[in-house]
């Protein structure tokens, strides 16, 4: 049985990877189709084509490799230039090679100079806004999913309720009850299991941590407990014990404290949280991301450094899809409420698609931040020649840095490499 709920949550992993993928490249379709761009085709995944249908002059399908998926536009860059087309493989190289073979790819999609429905030819605000409509949808979708899990489900909370009592006050030494260890205050007193604390020498309490606050600050001192119990309000005088405990400070040096102690134990709910609560852990987690991205290389070759030497790899670091499929499946397989799993699968999900947004704004092609920065440097050098009442410049010709963006997907190739063997032989494991 915990076999096959492993199973499913990989699965559930690899469905929720592709729907992502799908809202990525949907993100790029739309504004596209908007603004009058030709689009050939809207796949996901790679490799042979499974299913695919036209549909006003798109080729909608999905691959055998749920692993990416793409759009193709017709003319993300502009023309050849007429000697490269003529001289481009002769002399040049494997990099001019490259460059001659990505100029022709493009040039297949164009249907002549005065072709108006084409990338190349959009207004430079169009261009960023096509190209980020991709990770904005799995910002988006991430925003989605947080909302779920917070307000939807709820975030696990110690509430007000009494689930246990204490049946006597601790001692430094042990929390075993002597026979003569005094009875704890709370149990004395008349709290009983289920009741809920209300409010507390008049001070209303929304949660444990707020109760606890107010009796850890008054050992000795008696206090008016007002609880619900079946349905009524009752008042109870409970004076905590006092009792010492170790208090740990922010420098790391570590002090006794009296503090006082009644002897209950909360029950943990899940307590929904406020509609915005969602988009902003989403913001948050964007945050926390940004600070993996920019370290990814030297991440990256630290996990590589702890799967040879099978040191235990940094809990908060890059993982590849195999890692979060496996993470997917201990969730699914985990000894824990349905509630709780469903929960943890959100939360996995939701993370993956904020590392897919963070990830795509990394301004180097191919990704969609490096076809933004070509965007801003053609606009830049429009606004520049606008500026000193110059002829407007030539489109930027992005093949030129088919060498760059050659390199950039080998690096990508390494350390996807790299992950996805740490992932199977050092995984990070949630038991």
């Amino acid at each position: 049985m915990e076999i096959l709920a492993f199973v499913i949550g990989v699965a559930l992993m690899v469905v929720g990877l592709a729907v992502s993928i799908a809202l990525h490249e949907l993100g790029h379709l739309w504004p596209a189709k908007k603004f009058g761009v030709r689009v050939g085709q809207y796949m996901i995944g790679f490799g042979p084509t499974l299913w695919s249908r036209r549909i006003r002059g798109t080729e909608y399908g999905f691959k055998a490799i749920p692993l990416g998926g793409y759009i193709s536009m017709a003319g993300m860059y502009p023309p050849s230039p007429e000697a490269a087309s003529r001289d481009g493989r002769a002399g040049g190289g494997f990099f001019a090679t490259m460059v001659q073979d990505a100029r022709e790819a493009n040039d297949e999609t164009l249907h002549g100079d005065d072709d108006a429905h084409v990338f190349y030819r959009l207004p430079v605000w169009k261009r960023i806004v096509v190209m980020l409509g991709g990770p904005v949808m799995n910002l988006l979708f991430a925003m989605v999913l947080f909302a779920i899990l917070l307000t939807g489900i709820g975030v696990q909370t110690a509430t007000t309720t009494v689930a246990r009592l204490s049946e006597c006050v601790p001692t430094t030494t042990s929390t075993e009850c002597a026979e003569s260890a005094p009875a704890a205050p709370a149990q004395a007193a008349g709290i009983e299991a289920g009741d809920t604390i209300v409010s507390i020498d008049g001070q209303p309490v929304a949660d444990f941590d707020e109760a606890t606050a107010i009796i850890r600050s008054s050992p000795g001192e008696q206090l008016t407990f007002v609880v619900e119990r079946d349905g009524t309000e009752q008042s109870i005088q409970v004076t905590p014990a006092t009792i010492d405990t170790e208090v740990t400070a922010a420098d790391g040096t570590t002090t006794t404290e009296e503090v006082g102690f009644v002897g209950v134990g909360p029950a943990v709910d899940y307590v929904r949280q406020p509609i915005w609560a969602g988009p902003e852990m989403a913001v948050q987690n964007v945050g926390a991301v940004a600070g993996i991205i920019w370290q990814l290389p030297a991440k990256v070759w630290q996990t590589g450094v702890d799967l040879v030497t099978g040191a235990e790899r940094d809990p908060n670091g890059p993982l590849s899809i195999v890692g979060a499929g496996r993470l997917s499946g201990e969730v699914a397989a985990a000894d824990s409420p349905i509630l709780n799993r469903v929960a943890g699968f959100l939360s996995l999900l939701a993370s993956l698609n904020i590392a897919l947004f963070v990830f795509n704004l990394i301004p180097l092609l191919p990704l969609d931040g490096g076809h933004v920065a070509v965007a801003l440097w053609d606009g830049l050098k429009r606004a520049w020649a606008k500026l000193f009442h110059r002829p407007p410049p030539k489109p930027v010709d992005a093949t030129r840095l088919v060498p760059i963006t050659f390199a950039v997907f080998i690096a990508l190739l390494v350390m996807g490499g790299v992950l996805i063997l740490a992932d199977i032989f050092n995984p990070v494991s949630l038991i």
